[in-house]
């Protein structure tokens, strides 16, 4: 592999494509999985017929890694993200991929591209992509015979420059998943439904889109295509449950750190729409942004404030304080969370 002759500036990174050094690539054949290699390629070549472009049989993943304070590179609980994409890939009848694997893959890429992660200090990471699609020359609907995974990776910025701040949203009309569907895995169909009510959403002035549960459109489901969480006035820290929400493992991390760092009360449950003032504080949660406050939420018509003049909650502040610095490298992690390279 050829390294690639890059000067970034670190402090103005946004979240965007950038080509680095090399992908990872394996491929399923013949009933077993190849080893798999580092290539300088950035693109696939596939049959017409693939199955992930016909019928949808595709999945993915996203984290990142972070350089800690000594310049050590880390991953953040890459063996969570292995395990969803096997989820992922069980719904969708593609085979297994073990965790040892993937973990394996991310840390062969990682390390082929360490000069593109980010020095510690600019709140720039590392932003990993593992995609897994069905892949061979058929028609018809059902599984392919062989499949492609691959993983690649592009510095990223802070999502909030110059500090973290609160943003609004709208419930939509619009369905993100249906009840016993695919929504409760990481399948692309489910973001490119999202698509259109997301682009409503901002040319009114918002963030993006709230989606209620399809069966009633009582309860919220995702923000966009991240998870909600809420704080009661009594200081619990609330998020919705349901099959259809994708199991998203930074709000896994913020329900362990709510109770064991912050010692609230934890509670996974309906979160009706109409009683949405019952949250003094609330927030979007997933791998790009970890927290977005939220700082209103219209429903109908009406809306509801939980940041007043743009002062996010200091409850959402410490959960997002707590994480990040877990991130980095500055603050004590569970075991198990961290991976070092």
């Amino acid at each position: 592999i050829v390294t690639m002759e890059r000067n970034l500036d670190w402090g103005n990174l946004d979240f965007s494509y950038q080509r680095t050094n090399c992908n990872f690539v394996a491929y399923y054949r013949n009933g077993a999985w190849e080893e798999g290699k580092l290539v300088k390629e950035n693109t696939l070549t596939i049959s017409n017929g693939s199955a992930c472009l016909h019928y949808g049989q595709q999945c993915f993943e996203g984290l990142k890694a972070y350089r800690n304070p000594n310049n050590e590179i880390q991953l953040f609980r890459p063996e969570e993200n292995a395990k969803r994409m096997r989820e992922s890939a069980k719904r969708l009848m593609m085979p297994d991929i073990p965790v040892a694997f993937f973990v394996d893959a991310v840390k062969q890429l990682v390390k082929a591209n360490e000069e593109f992660v980010p020095p510690y200090g600019y709140g720039a990471t590392l932003y990993i992509r593992p995609l897994y699609i069905g892949v061979g020359d058929m028609v018809g609907v059902k599984p392919a015979q062989e499949y492609i995974f691959t993983a690649f990776c592009t510095p990223v910025g802070a999502y909030f420059k110059g500090g973290i701040k609160p943003v609004s949203f709208e419930t939509t009309e619009y369905d993100r998943a249906a009840p016993m569907g695919t929504g409760g895995i990481k399948a692309g169909g489910n973001y490119a439904g999202s698509l259109l009510p997301h682009a409503s959403a901002v040319k009114k002035g918002f963030a993006d889109s709230i989606f209620l549960d399809p069966a009633t459109h009582t309860k919220i489901e995702e923000v966009g295509a991240a998870n909600f969480f809420g704080i009661t006035e009594d200081n619990v820290f609330v998020t919705p449950k349901s099959n259809s929400i994708l199991p998203s493992i930074t709000k896994q991390s913020l329900l362990y750190l709510a109770e064991h760092y912050l010692h609230l009360k934890t509670e996974e449950r309906d979160c009706y729409i109409d009683n949405i003032d019952e949250f003094k504080e609330a927030g979007a949660c997933g791998t790009a942004a970890v927290i977005s406050p939220i700082k209103s939420i219209v429903h109908k018509g009406k809306e509801t404030v939980f940041c007043q003049d743009d002062e996010i909650g200091p409850i959402v502040k410490e959960l997002y304080d707590t994480l990040t610095g877990i991130q980095f490298g500055v603050k004590e992690a569970p075991e198990g969370w961290i991976v070092k390279l």
